[in-house]
């Protein structure tokens, strides 16, 4: 990785010397803790599961045991990994100066927490958390953790069904989550692009806005991205081998 040096020693010296700094992270960042992503031609989830019944709102209807079975199993998955190189690096960075660096992931694991950077922006859920599938009738803000052991569980009194609390095709990003990922991309000096394909959108729009905004734009991926075009510069490599030696 010879090649990587000049680049790299200048966008370290750019991390090192911003005052705000943004970290869009994908699944290619989880990936390299054991956790499977969605898009990879062969190995991708979706490349075995059908979509539209596994993550939308329609499928869970039709079988909703299906879905809650296969949520879990990949529940499991997230709390046997362990958070990699790179989620230590920015933890890391966090820790040493608090303040500076805002992560926004496109991930519903919590690595990025348990690394340190407890105040992740999450574009796409927690897939640890459970919440009701349907606003409660009488209005209660019952606990999903109360509604019982069947899978899935459901209201012992109206019936209403616990579903993952991860964003779905064709539903809402959480309240307020793409807001301050934007406010952070505006506001950086440096906006780095961590393990994403940049199909997703509005996410993949965060590397555009970051360098309207004067950023320099910096994309890690060790595969091309869609929006590889944005970037200042392009570093082909990992976020495990990369990102503690631009924050270390």
């Amino acid at each position: 990785m010879a090649e990587l040096d000049d680049p790299v020693r200048d966008l370290r010296e750019r991390i090192a010397a911003a005052s705000r700094v943004c970290v869009l992270t994908g699944a290619g960042m989880s990936a390299e803790s054991g956790i499977a992503t969605f898009r990879d031609a062969l190995t991708g989830l979706w490349s075995r599961f059908d979509p539209a019944r596994l993550a939308s709102e329609e499928g869970f209807r039709a079988d909703p045991q299906l879905v809650w079975d296969w949520y879990a199993e990949r529940r499991e998955g997230v709390r046997q990994a362990q958070p990699n190189a790179g989620h230590r690096a920015l933890g890391d960075f966090a820790r040493r100066r608090p303040g500076v660096l805002t992560v926004v992931s496109q991930n519903v694991d919590d690595l990025h927490q348990r690394a340190g950077n407890a105040d992740t922006v999450r574009l796409h859920g927690d897939i640890l958390a459970d919440r009701w599938l349907e606003p409660c009738r009488r209005g209660r803000a019952c606990d999903p953790a109360a509604a019982g052991i069947d899978r899935p569980p459901r209201c012992a009194e109206c019936g209403n069904l616990v579903r993952p609390g991860v964003v779905w095709f064709g539903e809402m990003l959480p309240p307020g989550a793409i807001e301050a990922a934007e406010r952070a991309a505006r506001a950086a000096e440096v906006m780095l692009v961590v393990g994403t394909s940049g199909a997703v959108w509005p996410a993949a729009g965060l590397a555009a806005t970051a360098r309207r905004g004067g950023a320099r734009v910096a994309i890690v991926n060790p595969h091309a991205s869609e929006i590889d075009g944005e970037a200042h510069v392009v570093l082909r490599g990992t976020a495990a081998q990369l990102l503690p030696r631009l924050f270390g």
